[in-house]
């Protein structure tokens, strides 16, 4: 038995090859919004409180459908951006950490505040509203992007941080 038997002819390369590497770029929409906005979204305003996110955002109260959102603030606690994450059916809406985090990192965002309605008018968080926000609370330790709150809209509202649910 030789090593040519055992294992083939000895191959040699007749060139070296080479290696082909494909470079993702994070792309990213901006909307520049000319209407009246001013009454809605105050530019540099700092969000210290659930009531001001609710008193922004309640028009959630009417929706029919559920709508889970992730807004991402500055490091003085302003608006970045708003990232309308998931619209779910009459009572569920299906969130993942990678899609949260994913738009909260193309925005710099320093932190996050989670929200979403309740069609019902009923705030109260069920047992996947609580799973949820652990699960993003702890992939937002991971990644560097706090979770300060997170916010359930109904006919009034229901803060976790003021809960002591975070």
């Amino acid at each position: 038995m030789t090593i040519e038997t055992l294992f083939g002819q000895e191959q040699v390369p007749a060139k070296p090859r080479a290696i082909r590497l494909k470079k993702i770029r994070a792309v990213y929409e901006t909307l520049t919004i000319k209407e009246g906005n001013s009454r809605y979204l105050k530019p540099f305003t700092r969000y210290s409180s659930p009531e001001q996110v609710f008193e922004t955002f309640n028009f959630l109260r009417h929706e029919t459908k559920e709508y889970f959102f992730a807004i991402h603030l500055d490091g003085k606690n302003r608006i970045c951006c708003v990232d309308e994450v998931s619209v779910g059916s009459l009572n569920q809406s299906v969130v993942h950490p990678r899609e949260v985090f994913k738009t909260a990192l193309l925005s710099s965002a320093a932190a996050i505040i989670l929200m979403h309605n309740h069609p019902s008018g009923d705030p109260a968080p069920s047992r996947e509203d609580i799973e949820i926000t652990k699960r993003l609370k702890e992939a937002g330790e991971l990644i560097g992007v706090k979770v300060l709150d997170h916010i359930i809209i109904g006919d009034n509202f229901h803060s976790f941080a003021s809960q002591g649910l975070l």
